[in-house]
C-alpha cells in the first residue's frame, strides 16, 4: 500500500533524534514537502520550520491545516503523552504515534510496570510510593544498590541507580519533596537493582502487528569508563554483537508481542515506536523500561542504517497496516555516535556559544552530522542551544572504523565550551578484543 501522492509531511521535534529522521523522510519518494516544528539549525537548513510548542495539541493541529499536511511524524514523547495524536486523528490529520492511553506506556513508570507485569514479561521487582516516608521505609528495608526512578516525564533525568543508601534516600528527596522534576516526581517506583548490558530494541507497531527496526547500545553516563551521572545519552552504537537475528526474534516475541496484546485488552492499541530498554541480567534478558518513541541517540546510529524507507513505513503503521510493509532491510556497515555537549551538562551550562568548523566536519568521509540543541544567531552562525548539541556519527565496515572516523570529524570542530566522552563504543570493542 502507497501513498496515492506525494505527502506533505509535519515532522515534531527539535533534537538529535529528529534530524535523523529529518533525513531520513526527506530522501524518501514519497516525501512531497517535509515542514519541522520547531526544528533545530541542521534541519531548517533545507526545510520550511515553523515556531510551535510541539506538545500544545492547539497549535499543532492549527499548523497542520494551516500548511495543508497529509501525515504528521512526531518524534519527542511529551507531545504523545500530550495526546497531539488524539488531536490530529479528531480532525482527520493522519498521524506516527501512540495515543495519549497508549502513551502511558511511558508517561507513568508505574503503569508501566502494571501492563509488563499483566502481561508476564519479565522485569525488576519493585513498588510504587507517593509517600516520601514509606518510601524512605523501603529503601532501608531493601538495602543498596537499588533503582528510583520518578514516575512521570523527566527528560530522562528521572532515574538513580543509587549504589549506597544515602544516595538512594537522597534521590526520594529530591524528586518527592524538593520536586526537581516537578510533578513528574509526585511520585516514585523503586526497583530492584540489576546488573548486565543494556540493549535498545525497536519495534514498529500497529496496534496489532510488530517489525522489528533494529538495536543499539547507548552510553547514559555522563564520563568516560561509563563514570560519572546519567544523561539522555552521550553515544550509541549499532549493530549491536550480542543482537542476533535470533536474539532480536525472541525479545519481539518476549517482550513485544504481550505487551501488544495487553494494550489491546486496556482498549488502548499501541501504533508508534515501542523502544524496549533491556538488561541483561545472569538469568536472561529483563525488561527496564518501554518509552514510547525512537530513543536519543539511538535513533543516530540505526537510521542511517536502514534501507527500507522509513516514511512508508510510518505511513503503515500509523493506518494500521504492516501485513503490507515491505521487508526491514539493513546495510551491513556500522554506525557510532559521538554526543557533544556543553559543558557543564546534565548540569547547568551556557546557552549562545558559537560552533565553528562543522562544514569542514561534515565533508570528512563516513560521517554524518546531526544538531540537537542548536539554533542559528542574528548572525547566521550555528550556536548552542541546548545540553547535548550535536552528534558526531562515524560509519564504516566495522565498529573499530566507524568509531575512527567519528572521533576524526570531532577534530574539525571549532567548539571550546564543548566536551565529550572519548570511549564511545569501548565495551563492544573491549569483548572483540578479548574474543
Amino acid at each position: 500500500m502507497l501513498p496515492e501522492k506525494p505527502l506533505r509531511v509535519l515532522l515534531l521535534g527539535s533534537g538529535g533524534r529528529e534530524h535523523a529522521l529529518a533525513a531520513a523522510i526527506a530522501a524518501s519518494p514519497f516525501c512531497g514537502e517535509l515542514h519541522a516544528a520547531p526544528g533545530n539549525a541542521g534541519i531548517c537548513g533545507r526545510n520550511m520550520c515553523h515556531i510551535v510548542t510541539p506538545d500544545n495539541v492547539f497549535q499543532v493541529v492549527s499548523l497542520a491545516k494551516s500548511l495543508k499536511i497529509d501525515f504528521v511524524v512526531i518524534g519527542p514523547e511529551n507531545p504523545l503523552a500530550a495526546g497531539v495524536v488524539d488531536g490530529l486523528n479528531a480532525a482527520g490529520i493522519l498521524a506516527f504515534g501512540p495515543t495519549r492511553a497508549a502513551a502511558e506506556l511511558e508517561a507513568s513508570k508505574a503503569f508501566m510496570k502494571d501492563v509488563v507485569v499483566t502481561a508476564g514479561i519479565p522485569t525488576a521487582s519493585h513498588r510504587v510510593f507517593d509517600d516520601a516516608a514509606a518510601a524512605k521505609d523501603y529503601i532501608r528495608a531493601q538495602g543498596a544498590p537499588i533503582v528510583i526512578k520518578a514516575d512521570g516525564l523527566a527528560a530522562g533525568k528521572g532515574v538513580t541507580v543509587a549504589m549506597t543508601l544515602d544516595e538512594a534516600l537522597h534521590a526520594v528527596d529530591e524528586a518527592m519533596v524538593n520536586k526537581v522534576f516537578a510533578d513528574a516526581g509526585a511520585s516514585v517506583v523503586i526497583e530492584e537493582y540489576m546488573e548486565g548490558p543494556e540493549i535498545s530494541v525497536f519495534a514498529l507497531c500497529d496496534g496489532e502487528r510488530a517489525v522489528c527496526l533494529g538495536a543499539a547500545q547507548d552510553h547514559k553516563r555522563v564520563g568516560d569508563g561509563d563514570m560519572g551521572p546519567n544523561t539522555g545519552g552521550m553515544g550509541a552504537y549499532s549493530p549491536v554483537p550480542m543482537a542476533t537475528p535470533e536474539f532480536l526474534d525472541d525479545v519481539m516475541a518476549q517482550f513485544v508481542a504481550p505487551a501488544l496484546v495487553e494494550m489491546q485488552k486496556r482498549a488502548a492499541p499501541f501504533r508508534g515506536i515501542l523502544f524496549v530498554g533491556l538488561m541483561i541480567t545472569k538469568n536472561g534478558p529483563k525488561l527496564i523500561e518501554y518509552n514510547i518513541r525512537f530513543g536519543d541517540p539511538e535513533t543516530q546510529v540505526v537510521v542511517p542504517r536502514l534501507q527500507t524507507d522509513l516514511l512508508h513505513l510510518f505511513w503503515l503503521s500509523a493506518q494500521g497496516k504492516l501485513d503490507a510493509a515491505p521487508p526491514v532491510k539493513f546495510s551491513n556497515e556500522a554506525a557510532l555516535c559521538v554526543v557533544m555537549a556543553a559543558k557543564g551538562y546534565p548540569g547547568a551550562y551556557q546557552k549562545g556559544t558559537v560552533i565553528r568548523g562543522l562544514d569542514r566536519a561534515a565533508a570528512q568521509p563516513n560521517v554524518k552530522i546531526f544538531h540537537a540543541g542548536t539554533q542559528l544567531n542574528a548572525a547566521g552562525e550555528v550556536t548552542a542551544h541546548g545540553g547535548r548539541v550535536l552528534n558526531v556519527v562515524g560509519l564504516g565496515a566495522d565498529l573499530k572504523t566507524a568509531q575512527k572516523n567519528a572521533y576524526a570529524a570531532i577534530k574539525k570542530i571549532d567548539w571550546q565550551d564543548g566536551f565529550y566522552r572519548r570511549d564511545i563504543g569501548w565495551r563492544a570493542l573491549e569483548a572483540k578484543n578479548k574474543g
